[in-house]
Protein backbone atom coordinates (compact mmCIF):
# COMPACT_ATOMS: atom_id res chain seq x y z
CA UNK A 1 0.00 0.00 0.00
CA UNK A 2 1.53 3.48 -0.94
CA UNK A 3 -0.65 6.47 0.32
CA UNK A 4 0.39 9.40 -1.74
CA UNK A 5 -0.18 13.16 -0.31
CA UNK A 6 -3.10 14.87 -1.37
CA UNK A 7 -2.09 18.60 -2.73
CA UNK A 8 -4.24 21.34 -0.78
CA UNK A 9 -6.50 24.08 -2.86
CA UNK A 10 -4.08 26.54 -2.99
CA UNK A 11 -1.54 24.53 -5.25
CA UNK A 12 -1.43 25.99 -8.38
CA UNK A 13 -1.19 22.50 -10.17
CA UNK A 14 -4.92 22.31 -8.78
CA UNK A 15 -6.05 25.32 -11.27
CA UNK A 16 -3.90 23.76 -14.67
CA UNK A 17 -5.72 21.55 -17.10
CA UNK A 18 -4.65 17.88 -17.09
CA UNK A 19 -3.52 16.27 -20.11
CA UNK A 20 -4.98 13.35 -21.72
CA UNK A 21 -3.17 9.47 -21.38
CA UNK A 22 -1.89 7.81 -24.14
CA UNK A 23 -0.92 4.33 -23.70
CA UNK A 24 -0.99 2.08 -20.61
CA UNK A 25 2.19 1.22 -18.63
CA UNK A 26 3.32 0.09 -15.81
CA UNK A 27 3.58 3.20 -14.00
CA UNK A 28 0.19 3.73 -14.51
CA UNK A 29 -1.31 1.15 -12.90
CA UNK A 30 1.12 1.42 -10.08
CA UNK A 31 -0.42 5.35 -10.05
CA UNK A 32 -3.88 3.80 -10.11
CA UNK A 33 -3.78 1.65 -7.17
CA UNK A 34 -1.70 4.23 -5.17
CA UNK A 35 -4.49 6.90 -5.59
CA UNK A 36 -7.07 4.70 -4.50
CA UNK A 37 -5.00 3.41 -1.43
CA UNK A 38 -5.13 7.22 -0.63
CA UNK A 39 -8.82 7.89 -1.56
CA UNK A 40 -9.74 5.25 1.17
CA UNK A 41 -7.05 6.75 3.14
CA UNK A 42 -8.62 10.08 3.52
CA UNK A 43 -11.97 8.05 3.56
CA UNK A 44 -12.71 9.97 0.13
CA UNK A 45 -15.75 8.85 -2.62
CA UNK A 46 -12.99 10.21 -5.78
CA UNK A 47 -9.62 11.07 -6.02
CA UNK A 48 -8.02 13.25 -9.63
CA UNK A 49 -4.63 12.60 -10.73
CA UNK A 50 -4.04 16.82 -9.82
CA UNK A 51 -4.72 16.02 -6.07
CA UNK A 52 -1.69 13.77 -5.87
CA UNK A 53 0.54 16.12 -7.94
CA UNK A 54 -0.10 13.73 -11.30
CA UNK A 55 -0.92 16.32 -14.13
CA UNK A 56 -3.10 13.47 -15.89
CA UNK A 57 -6.56 12.86 -17.17
CA UNK A 58 -7.25 10.14 -14.47
CA UNK A 59 -9.83 9.93 -11.81
CA UNK A 60 -10.56 6.90 -9.16
CA UNK A 61 -14.38 6.62 -7.60
CA UNK A 62 -15.78 4.68 -5.44
CA UNK A 63 -19.59 5.80 -4.73
CA UNK A 64 -21.05 2.80 -2.71
CA UNK A 65 -20.75 3.69 0.56
CA UNK A 66 -22.79 7.15 -0.21
CA UNK A 67 -25.05 5.13 -2.80
CA UNK A 68 -26.25 2.70 -0.31
CA UNK A 69 -27.33 5.35 2.24
CA UNK A 70 -29.14 7.19 -0.06
CA UNK A 71 -30.42 3.63 -1.66
CA UNK A 72 -28.90 4.39 -5.30
CA UNK A 73 -27.62 1.61 -7.20
CA UNK A 74 -23.46 0.37 -6.35
CA UNK A 75 -21.37 0.57 -9.37
CA UNK A 76 -17.92 -0.47 -7.42
CA UNK A 77 -14.70 1.46 -7.57
CA UNK A 78 -14.31 2.63 -10.74
CA UNK A 79 -11.21 3.87 -12.57
CA UNK A 80 -11.77 6.57 -15.69
CA UNK A 81 -9.32 7.42 -17.75
CA UNK A 82 -9.81 10.58 -20.14
CA UNK A 83 -12.92 10.91 -19.04
CA UNK A 84 -15.48 12.99 -21.22
CA UNK A 85 -19.11 13.99 -20.23
CA UNK A 86 -21.27 14.23 -23.38
CA UNK A 87 -24.47 14.46 -22.26
CA UNK A 88 -26.22 16.42 -18.92
CA UNK A 89 -29.70 15.33 -18.14
CA UNK A 90 -32.34 16.78 -15.67
CA UNK A 91 -32.67 19.49 -13.56
CA UNK A 92 -29.64 21.02 -11.60
CA UNK A 93 -29.27 19.45 -8.25
CA UNK A 94 -28.07 21.48 -5.32
CA UNK A 95 -26.02 19.24 -2.98
CA UNK A 96 -23.31 19.66 -0.58
CA UNK A 97 -20.35 18.86 -1.98
CA UNK A 98 -16.28 18.66 -0.06
CA UNK A 99 -13.05 17.66 -1.29
CA UNK A 100 -10.30 15.95 0.01
CA UNK A 101 -7.89 18.82 -1.63
CA UNK A 102 -9.98 21.40 0.71
CA UNK A 103 -10.27 19.82 3.70
CA UNK A 104 -12.86 20.48 6.41
CA UNK A 105 -15.23 23.19 4.03
CA UNK A 106 -18.41 21.51 2.51
CA UNK A 107 -20.92 24.14 0.64
CA UNK A 108 -24.29 23.73 -1.85
CA UNK A 109 -23.20 23.34 -5.57
CA UNK A 110 -25.95 22.78 -8.56
CA UNK A 111 -25.02 19.96 -10.59
CA UNK A 112 -26.87 18.49 -13.50
CA UNK A 113 -28.98 15.27 -11.85
CA UNK A 114 -28.05 13.21 -14.62
CA UNK A 115 -24.88 12.43 -16.92
CA UNK A 116 -23.44 10.26 -19.58
CA UNK A 117 -19.75 10.02 -19.55
CA UNK A 118 -17.50 8.33 -21.63
CA UNK A 119 -14.00 6.89 -20.39
CA UNK A 120 -11.30 4.67 -20.40
CA UNK A 121 -11.32 2.13 -17.77
CA UNK A 122 -7.65 0.91 -16.43
CA UNK A 123 -7.58 -1.93 -19.15
CA UNK A 124 -7.85 0.58 -21.46
CA UNK A 125 -11.22 0.05 -22.67
CA UNK A 126 -13.66 1.85 -23.84
CA UNK A 127 -16.95 2.36 -21.25
CA UNK A 128 -19.48 4.61 -21.69
CA UNK A 129 -22.13 5.17 -18.30
CA UNK A 130 -25.11 6.88 -17.67
CA UNK A 131 -25.77 7.67 -13.78
CA UNK A 132 -27.32 9.90 -11.35
CA UNK A 133 -27.13 10.56 -7.97
CA UNK A 134 -23.72 10.59 -6.11
CA UNK A 135 -22.04 8.72 -8.76
CA UNK A 136 -23.16 11.51 -11.45
CA UNK A 137 -22.16 14.34 -8.54
CA UNK A 138 -18.40 12.67 -7.83
CA UNK A 139 -18.07 12.55 -11.47
CA UNK A 140 -18.67 15.92 -12.42
CA UNK A 141 -16.46 16.97 -9.05
CA UNK A 142 -13.49 14.69 -10.18
CA UNK A 143 -14.02 15.69 -13.97
CA UNK A 144 -13.71 19.60 -13.13
CA UNK A 145 -10.61 18.96 -10.95
CA UNK A 146 -9.21 17.55 -14.33
CA UNK A 147 -10.05 21.24 -16.12
CA UNK A 148 -8.12 22.68 -13.05
CA UNK A 149 -11.69 23.41 -11.37
CA UNK A 150 -12.14 23.35 -7.59
CA UNK A 151 -15.73 23.61 -6.33
CA UNK A 152 -15.29 26.33 -5.63
CA UNK A 153 -15.04 28.08 -8.41
CA UNK A 154 -18.34 26.97 -8.43
CA UNK A 155 -19.48 28.88 -5.83
CA UNK A 156 -21.18 32.93 -5.56
CA UNK A 157 -18.33 35.47 -4.65
CA UNK A 158 -20.26 36.60 -1.66
CA UNK A 159 -19.91 32.32 -0.70
CA UNK A 160 -16.00 32.44 -1.25
CA UNK A 161 -15.73 35.45 0.56
CA UNK A 162 -17.48 33.72 3.97
CA UNK A 163 -15.10 30.55 3.02
CA UNK A 164 -12.03 32.94 3.04
CA UNK A 165 -11.37 32.69 7.06
CA UNK A 166 -11.66 28.68 6.52
CA UNK A 167 -9.47 28.73 3.55
CA UNK A 168 -7.15 30.79 5.30
CA UNK A 169 -6.97 27.92 8.00
CA UNK A 170 -6.01 25.61 5.91
CA UNK A 171 -3.16 27.34 4.50
CA UNK A 172 -1.65 28.19 7.99
CA UNK A 173 -2.04 24.79 9.32
CA UNK A 174 -4.35 25.77 11.81
CA UNK A 175 -6.71 22.50 10.07
CA UNK A 176 -6.23 19.32 11.73
CA UNK A 177 -5.97 17.21 8.84
CA UNK A 178 -6.10 13.44 9.46
CA UNK A 179 -4.42 11.95 6.04
CA UNK A 180 -0.95 13.14 4.22
CA UNK A 181 -0.99 16.64 2.66
CA UNK A 182 1.87 17.85 0.45
CA UNK A 183 3.64 20.46 3.03
CA UNK A 184 3.04 23.68 1.91
CA UNK A 185 6.14 25.70 -0.06
CA UNK A 186 7.34 28.57 1.57
CA UNK A 187 5.97 32.19 0.07
CA UNK A 188 8.40 34.79 -1.55
CA UNK A 189 8.38 38.18 0.15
Amino acid sequence: MSVLPIVTYDDEILHKEADPIKKDSEELQQLIDDMFDSMYNSEGVGLAGPQVGELKRLFVVDADPMAEEAEEPKHGPLVMINPEIIAKKGPEVEMNEGCLSIPGINAPVSRPEMIVVKYLDRRFEPQQLEVGGWLARIVQHETDHLKGILFLDRLSLFKRKLLSSKLKDIDTGAVEIDYPTVPKKAKAG
